[in-house]
C-alpha cells in the first residue's frame, strides 16, 4: 500500500501523543498541559488499528485474488521490520542499566521471546515496559495469518461478522471478569497493568477494528469507496467516538472504561483511519511538512524515547525548566530516533527489499 498523507499524520500524532504521556517519567509537562499528555497512552491504540488495517490488507488481498500467501515470506518481512532496531535497543537496556528510565527490568529473554507483557512484575520492573505493545503486535502477526486463511475457506459475510462480534463480546466479558476479580484483590499489586492493560487477550479490540477495515477494503471495495467519499463526515464521527471513550477513561482503571471503553475507542480510531485513507477528508488531502518524516521514524522513536528522556533529565539542571527544557527533550528524542532509523532500521529494510526484488517469493509490503 502506497504512503497516504492522512495515515502518516495519524501515525505521527500517535507516537507524539505516546511520548507526551511518558513525560510523567521526567516530571511531566506541568499542570497547564496535563490535558495534552493525560490520555497519551491511547496513541498505542491508534498503532494497533493501523497495524490491523495495513497487515490485514497485506494478507487478505492475495486471498481475495485466489492466491496462497507465503507464510515464510510474511514472517521474514515482519522480522526484518521489527527485530533489528528492537534488538539494538534491548542490548542497550541490558548492557547499560544506568541508562534505563527505571532501575528494575524483566529478564532479557522475556523481551526476546515477546512474552514480557504476559509475565511482567510491573511494580518492580518498569524499564522498557513499553515493549508490551510490540509483544501484542508479534502475537497478532503469529496468529492472524493462520486465522485468516482458515476463515477464508468458504467464508461468508455472516460468518465473518459472527466471529468479529464474538471476539468483541469475549473481550468485554473477559475484562469485566478480570476487573471484578482483581478490584478486590491486593491493592499493592499493579493488577491493572499486569492483568488488564498489557496482556494480549485483553487488547485485541484495536487490531480487530483495523482488520475489520481491511476486510471491507479487500472484500467489499464498493463499500470502501463509499466510505472514502464521506471522509470528512467519518472524521467527525471518529472524533466523537474517541471523545466519548476518553470520557469513560477519565477513571482509567474503572469498570466502564475497561469493559466497553476499549471497543468504543477502537471504533473511533478506526473511523479516523478511514478518514486518513480518504483523499477527500480534511486530514487526507495534503501532506503536511515534516509529518511524513516523523511517521517514517515513529517505530524507532517509540523504542528509544524513554532512554533519551532519562538521559536528558539526568543531564539538565533542575533550574532549566519550561519551553526550553521541553525543546531540548524533543530535539534529543528526534535525533536518537532518526539515528536509530537511518543506521539500523533502514538498512535492514533495504536489504529485505533487495531480496524481494531477486524473486525470493516475498509478498509485497
Amino acid at each position: 500500500m502506497s504512503r497516504l498523507p492522512g495515515l502518516d499524520l495519524l501515525r505521527a500524532l500517535a507516537v507524539i501523543w505516546v511520548m507526551l504521556f511518558h513525560t510523567f517519567l521526567v516530571g511531566g509537562l506541568g499542570e497547564d498541559f496535563n490535558w495534552l499528555s493525560r490520555f497519551g497512552w491511547a496513541g498505542v491504540d491508534m498503532f494497533f488499528v493501523l497495524s490491523g488495517f495495513l497487515i490485514g490488507c497485506q494478507w487478505l488481498t492475495p486471498l481475495a485474488q485466489g492466491q496462497a500467501p507465503s507464510f515464510t515470506a510474511f514472517y521474514a518481512r515482519r522480522a526484518w521490520r521489527v527485530l533489528p532496531a528492537f534488538l539494538v535497543v534491548l542490548a542497550v537496556y541490558v548492557a547499560a542499566p544506568t541508562w534505563r528510565e527505571a532501575p528494575g527490568m524483566q529478564p532479557w529473554w522475556q523481551f526476546a521471546t515477546f512474552t514480557v507483557n504476559l509475565l511482567i512484575d510491573y511494580g518492580s520492573n518498569q524499564a522498557f515496559s513499553h515493549a508490551w505493545s510490540l509483544c501484542v503486535e508479534e502475537h497478532f502477526y503469529l496468529v492472524f495469518p493462520m486465522l485468516a486463511l482458515a476463515l477464508s475457506r468458504g467464508a461468508t459475510l455472516g460468518r465473518t461478522l459472527s466471529v468479529c462480534i464474538a471476539l468483541v463480546l469475549a473481550g468485554i466479558a473477559l475484562r469485566t471478569g478480570i476487573w471484578l476479580r482483581d478490584d478486590a484483590a491486593d491493592p499493592a499489586r499493579a493488577w491493572f497493568v499486569e492483568d488488564l492493560y498489557y496482556p494480549t487477550w485483553t487488547r485485541l479490540d484495536g487490531l480487530l477494528a483495523g482488520v475489520g477495515l481491511a476486510l471491507v477494503k479487500v472484500w467489499r471495495p464498493t463499500w470502501w469507496a463509499a466510505l472514502l467519499k464521506r471522509g470528512s463526515q467519518i472524521l467527525l464521527l471518529g472524533l466523537a467516538l474517541v471523545a466519548a471513550a476518553l470520557c469513560l477513561f477519565r477513571d482509567r482503571t474503572g469498570l466502564a472504561a475497561n469493559s466497553v471503553g476499549w471497543p468504543l475507542l477502537s471504533m473511533g480510531m478506526a473511523a479516523l483511519v478511514v478518514a486518513g485513507a480518504s483523499p477527500r477528508s480534511w486530514i487526507g488531502r495534503w501532506p503536511l511538512p515534516g509529518i511524513g518524516w516523523i511517521a517514517t521514524i515513529s517505530y524507532t522513536l517509540y523504542l528509544s524515547h524513554k532512554l533519551v528522556m532519562h538521559a536528558v533529565a539526568q543531564a539538565l539542571p533542575p533550574s532549566f525548566t519550561g519551553v526550553p527544557r521541553f525543546c531540548v527533550f524533543a530535539l534529543a528524542i528526534l535525533a536518537v530516533g532518526a539515528a536509530l532509523h537511518f543506521l539500523v532500521e533502514r538498512p535492514g529494510l533495504q536489504w529485505r527489499d533487495r531480496q524481494g526484488r531477486r524473486g525470493r517469493g516475498w509478498i509485497p509490503a
